[in-house]
C-alpha cells in the first residue's frame, strides 16, 4: 500500500511547489491523481472517512489559475491536506471519532483549517481517528479500523491514525493531527513517516474539538521534515529565538521499555549526529515515564468529560462502553488527585527545560517498539516517551529511523524549543524519507 507513488505524490509539498512553478504540474490534475489513489486504496487503509470532492476540485482549479498568473499565495497553495476528524471543515461531518456527533456539520473551518485554505492548500476532507482522542490504535467503533500502509492487519497507531496513514498511503501531501500525549508522533512512527507537534498554543485550537485542553497540540503529519517545515510556516506562530547549541542524548534507559530493533536503529541515529557534529553526550532522565503518562491519563479523562458531559447524557448509544466509562472514571477522581496530576506534571515541564538548557534539543527514540498486529495486547506504555513533550508544551518531531527485523517503521524524536530547528535536524538524521 506503499508504492509505487506517481511522480506528482512523491513529490510531496515541496517538490510539487517547484513544479507548479515551472509549469511541469497542474493542481487539478495533481488532485487527479490523488483521487484516483483514493479511490483504489481508502477501502483498504480505511483514512479518509468525509470526502469534500467538488470543493477540492473548485480550489484546485483557482489554484491553477494563480499559479498559471504568476499569484500564486504560497509555496502550500494546491498543496492537497487532509484534516483530523476532530477539526472542523466547513460542510463536512465534525465527529471527533465519536458516533454521537455523526450528524454534527462544521459552519465554519476551524482557524488552523481557514490558515490553510489563505496559502491555497486544497482541503480534500476529513481523516479516521481515535474516537474521541483518547487512545493509540484508531480502530474506531463508529467510523471503522485504519489500516498501516505498510502492513495490513497492523496499527496505524493513533489517535492521529487516518492522519498517518494517509500521508504515508500517499492519498494527501500533508495532513493535520492532534496530539494530546503522541497522537501524532506515534502514528509518524508507525507509519514511518515525518510528525511534528509545535509549542503549545503555536497553532489555534479554535474549532478543535478538545481530549484535553491542557494537553492538547494541534500538529502536522508529511513524507519530510521540509514539507512539515512548510505546512508549520503557514498555520504556526513563530517559536521564539532558543539556542542554537548541540543535541543530546534523552537517556531513557530504565524509564522505557526498547526493543532491539529500536535499540539498533537508534544507535545508528546517535552514530550519524556524532558524524555530522550535532550531538554532545547524554542526559540521564528522572522521571517515572509510566507514571506521568498516567498523569497525563488521567487530566484527559477530566478535561474530556467536562467536553463531552451533556452529549453522553443525551446520547449515551452514541459513545461505546470503553469510551464512557473512561469518562466517567475520570469525572469521579477527587479535586485532590487532580491536582496532584498537574503538580507532578509542572514538575516535569521543569526537568525538561533544565534537561535541554543552552541545547537545541534532545534527541530519544518515539516509541518503544514498531507498529503491532491488531488483536494483539496493546502496550501501555506506547506514549511513555512522547507525552514528556506535552507536558513540557515544547516542540517535538518524529522522524524515521530505519526499519525493524521485519520491516516496519522505527522512529526517533527531537524534543527542542524551536520546530523549525528541530526539523531542520531531523532531515539531516532521517533514514529515510518516504516512500523507500
Amino acid at each position: 500500500m506503499i508504492g509505487p507513488f506517481e511522480p506528482e505524490v512523491a513529490a510531496g509539498v515541496t517538490g510539487l511547489a517547484a513544479a507548479y512553478a515551472e509549469g511541469s504540474a497542474r493542481p487539478d490534475a495533481v488532485l487527479a491523481t490523488y483521487l484516483a489513489r483514493i479511490e483504489r486504496l481508502n477501502p483498504t487503509v480505511h483514512a479518509f472517512i468525509d470526502l469534500d470532492v467538488e470543493g477540492a476540485r473548485d480550489a484546485a482549479r483557482a489554484s491553477a489559475h494563480r499559479w498559471a498568473s504568476g499569484m500564486a499565495l504560497s509555496p502550500l497553495d494546491g498543496c492537497v491536506v487532509g484534516i483530523k476528524a476532530n477539526i472542523a471543515v466547513a460542510g463536512l461531518p465534525w465527529t471527533a471519532g465519536i458516533g454521537a456527533y455523526r450528524d454534527r456539520i462544521a459552519d465554519r473551518d476551524a482557524a488552523c483549517v481557514s490558515r490553510l485554505r489563505a496559502a491555497g492548500a486544497i482541503v480534500l476532507g476529513t481523516l479516521n481517528m481515535e474516537e474521541g482522542a483518547l487512545g493509540a490504535v484508531t480502530d474506531n467503533p463508529w467510523f471503522g479500523r485504519t489500516q498501516n500502509p505498510w502492513r495490513e492487519g497492523y496499527t496505524a497507531g493513533g489517535s492521529s491514525g487516518g492522519s498517518g496513514a494517509a500521508v504515508a498511503a500517499g492519498l494527501c501531501a500533508a495532513a493535520l493531527g492532534t496530539d494530546t500525549m503522541g497522537s501524532v508522533r506515534i502514528p509518524s512512527a508507525y507509519c514511518g513517516v515525518f510528525g511534528i507537534k509545535p509549542r503549545y498554543g503555536a497553532i489555534p485550537e479554535e474549532g478543535v474539538t478538545p481530549l484535553s485542553p491542557s494537553l492538547d497540540h494541534v500538529g502536522v503529519h508529511a513524507r519530510s521534515a521540509e514539507d512539515c517545515a512548510v505546512v508549520l510556516t503557514q498555520i504556526a506562530t513563530p517559536d521564539p529565538a532558543s539556542p542554537s547549541g548541540p543535541l543530546a542524548v534523552l537517556d531513557v534507559t530504565g524509564r522505557a521499555t526498547l526493543s532491539d530493533d529500536v535499540r539498533a536503529a537508534f544507535l545508528a541515529v546517535v552514530a550519524t549526529a556524532e558524524a555530522q557534529g550535532l550531538l554532545e553526550g547524554s542526559v540521564p532522565l528522572d522521571i517515572d515515564l509510566g507514571r506521568l503518562r498516567r498523569r497525563g491519563l488521567l487530566i484527559s479523562e477530566v478535561e474530556g468529560m467536562a467536553e463531552h458531559a451533556a452529549m453522553l447524557d443525551a446520547r449515551p448509544d452514541g459513545f461505546s462502553e470503553t469510551f464512557a466509562a473512561m469518562l466517567r472514571w475520570g469525572a469521579s477522581q477527587p479535586p485532590e488527585k487532580l491536582a496532584e496530576a498537574r503538580s507532578e506534571i509542572a514538575a516535569a515541564k521543569a526537568t525538561v527545560e533544565a534537561l535541554i538548557g543552552g541545547r537545541v534539543g534532545l534527541l530519544c527514540p518515539t516509541t518503544g517498539g514498531p507498529a503491532f498486529r491488531f488483536g494483539d495486547p496493546i502496550p501501555a506504555d506506547q506514549a511513555d516517551i512522547t507525552c514528556l513533550a506535552n507536558m513540557a508544551g515544547l516542540p517535538a518531531v518524529a522522524f524515521p529511523m530505519g526499519l525493524s527485523s521485519d520491516g516496519l517503521p522505527l522512529s526517533a524524536q527531537i524534543i527542542g524549543r524551536d520546530s523549525q530547528a528541530i526539523l531542520g535536524l531531523a532531515a539531516r538524521l532521517a533514514a529515510y524519507n518516504p516512500p523507500l
